[in-house]
C-alpha cells in the first residue's frame, strides 16, 4: 500500500518526502515565496494534482492497451480551484492517436472512475495519532 514520510526542520518550508515501496524515492516539497517558502519543490496541492494526473493517464494508457486502441499519448491537465469556500478540480484530457470521438468519450468516462478520482470524490477518513 502507498506510504510516505514527511519531515521538516527549521528551513521555511522545505519538506523532505521519502516514499515508494522501500523508501527509495526522495523529493522536496515547499511553498512558494508568496507563502514564505523558497519554491525548492512542488507545493502540497501540486502533489495532489500530480497524483490525480498520473493516476488518470496511467489508467487510460492501460485501458487503451487492453482495448488495443491506437492511442499514442494521453495528457491530463489538472487544476485545483478554490473560489471562496468552494473547492474543485478541473481536469482536461487530450488523447492523441487514431481514435474516434466515441473512443475518446469512453476514455473520458473511464477517467471518472480511476482509483485516485474515486478516492477524491468519495473523501476518506484520516486518523491522526501521536507516536
Amino acid at each position: 500500500m502507498a506510504h510516505a514520510r514527511a519531515s521538516i526542520g527549521t528551513v521555511d518550508y522545505a519538506t523532505a518526502i521519502v516514499t515508494g515501496h522501500d523508501g527509495h524515492h526522495k523529493l522536496t516539497v515547499d511553498e512558494g515565496p508568496e507563502l514564505g517558502g523558497k519554491d525548492a519543490g512542488p507545493a502540497p496541492y501540486d502533489l495532489l494534482t500530480s497524483a490525480l494526473g498520473a493516476c488518470t493517464v496511467i489508467t487510460l494508457r492501460m485501458y487503451a492497451e487492453r482495448k488495443q486502441w491506437p492511442v499514442t499519448a494521453v495528457h491530463a491537465d489538472i487544476h485545483f480551484v478554490r473560489e471562496g469556500d468552494k473547492q474543485r478540480i478541473d481536469r482536461v484530457l487530450t488523447i492523441e492517436g487514431a481514435v474516434d470521438n466515441e473512443q475518446k468519450k469512453r476514455m473520458a468516462d473511464i477517467a471518472e472512475r480511476t482509483p485516485v478520482t474515486l478516492t477524491l470524490k468519495g473523501g476518506l477518513e484520516i486518523r491522526t495519532k501521536l507516536a
